[in-house]
């Protein structure tokens, strides 16, 4: 059965070679796809799997979808190491390398906008947790609070009960992470605040209230000072867990170029003149 394209990634030229060694998914090492002053980092997939019928079958296949994702993600990282990719989204597909060369030229403008604004920059991911307590208020209830589903940061409303953190360790868990926030932003570029989970449906006895997640885009030159920053504001702070990832490629800055992908199976033809 015939193959299709699987692309991960749009990319400036770059000088590096990737390993011969880099399986991708299907475990097809990718390969780069060069039109102009674009670059695609492509892979064969095959079809049987990968048209669009198939493939939303396999998307609701957990082992399937956990395998591929983690191929994925292991060529990008590769990439990241090498260059500023703009990751496309997990299974993008077109029918074959043309498609991919329409594509580029038809986003290109997008494409190397973005890239302009992502080059030499990586993404660090922050969360923080008020972390679990038994304290009970002064009225002798469990003192509770509610979080901002907007913000990505937590405001404590006084009664949060069921979380197992109390209305206390929330307001100074909130101070820190503001200070936090806002020592961090002065390494990054741009900053994304992510919608916190409903604390009702979170596992608190595991994780504690969750009161930040955010994303930073940070010039690879910073991200030293970044992480010394997240590590010296989290060492002496009693009641917060802080968790750090990163370095990643700049997933959250992508905005509609890279996460609005084309999965499933695309012609992506010329559009007529």
């Amino acid at each position: 059965m015939s193959a299709l394209r699987y692309v991960y990634a749009i990319c400036r030229p770059f000088a590096a070679a990737l390993s011969a060694e880099l399986a991708g998914v299907a475990g097809v090492p990718p390969k780069l796809l060069r039109h102009g002053d674009l670059i695609a980092v492509v892979g064969s997939v095959p079809e049987r799997e990968f048209a669009a019928e198939p493939l939303r079958r396999r998307l609701e296949d957990v082992q399937w979808l956990e395998a591929t994702a983690r191929a994925h993600q292991g060529v990008i990282d590769a990439l990241t190491a090498v260059t500023s990719p703009l990751p496309l989204r997990l299974a993008t597909v077109l029918r074959d390398d043309s498609g991919v060369r329409v594509m580029m030229e038809e986003r290109r403008e997008d494409f190397l906008r973005t890239l302009d604004r992502l080059d030499g920059q990586v993404e660090w991911d922050v969360k923080v947790y008020a972390e679990n307590t038994e304290t009970v208020g002064d009225s002798g209830t469990s003192e509770t609070s509610g979080t901002s589903e907007t913000s990505g940061i937590s405001e404590t409303n006084g009664n949060f009960g069921t979380s197992g953190t109390s209305g206390k360790t929330l307001e100074r868990a909130d101070e820190f992470t503001r200070r936090l926030h806002g020592t961090l932003s002065q390494c990054a570029g741009e900053t994304r605040l992510r919608t916190l989970p409903n604390p009702e449906s979170a596992p608190s006895e595991v994780a504690g209230t969750e009161v930040l997640d955010a994303a930073y885009l940070v010039p690879r030159a910073k991200s030293e000072e970044f992480v010394e920053r997240v590590n010296g504001s989290a060492r002496d702070e009693p009641g917060v867990r802080v968790e750090l990832t990163g370095p990643w490629a700049a997933y959250s800055f992508t905005g509609s170029t890279g996460l609005t992908g084309f999965t499933g199976v695309t012609a992506f033809t010329r559009k007529a003149s």
